[in-house]
């Protein structure tokens, strides 16, 4: 019951999250969205706010890169890997009526300048991904530092074709950055196939 209670205060703050961001959110919202007292809240999350902001990115963080894994091991390729991914996160935008489907990015951009667990645990969950997605670039044959530096565009370019279709209320950028990554990758495979040709 306890972890249930738990659970639940972290989903509402999550979509809470998304639908206000950080600073719209107070913790009468989470407390009615949650169904739980602000003592409930404070029993499990003794930093408050700041805490369950931790816990939502931790969590959230945690989903997306399983997603990636998903994405990747199922594709037909490495380098379709991210047209999938990107056409998978439009359409998750555009259901949603083009809510924010990550609170991450808005949560680090509204509190990483004050709140220094907020900003760990953000940098900890795009490090995850950016990781995830190294070791798939590396499996395809790509160089470690070509790797890294593949993965970390394609993290920024998540979050940053986010903001760009949310505001244009649109799915095109979403999936043209889908095409560019994977021009990219394909790229990148390609040349390490010719570097190791003898």
């Amino acid at each position: 019951m306890m972890v249930e209670t738990r659970n639940r205060i972290i989903v509402a703050t999550n979509e809470l999250f998304r639908r206000h961001g950080y600073n719209g959110t107070s913790l009468s919202q989470i407390s009615k969205a949650a169904n739980a007292t602000i003592g409930s809240i404070y029993h499990f999350f003794p930093g408050g706010k700041e805490a369950l902001a931790v816990a939502v990115i931790g969590a959230t963080g945690a989903a997306y890169g399983e997603l990636f894994e998903s994405i990747a091991t199922e594709a037909s390729g490495p380098a379709e890997a991210y047209i999938d991914f990107f056409a998978g996160a439009a359409a998750v935008l555009e259901e949603s009526g083009f809510i924010d489907p990550c609170p991450i990015g808005t949560v680090a951009r509204e509190a990483s300048n004050t709140s220094a667990p907020i900003r760990v645990a953000a940098a900890e969950a795009f490090d995850s991904w950016i990781s995830a997605a190294t070791r798939h670039l590396v499996d395809a044959g790509i160089s470690n530092e070509q790797a890294s530096q593949l993965a970390q565009v394609f993290v920024a370019t998540v979050e940053g074709m986010f903001v760009l279709s949310r505001a244009q209320r649109s799915t095109a950028p979403l999936i043209a950055a889908g095409k560019t990554l994977s021009q990219l990758v394909a790229q990148g495979i390609d040349e390490a196939t010719r570097t190791c040709m003898p």
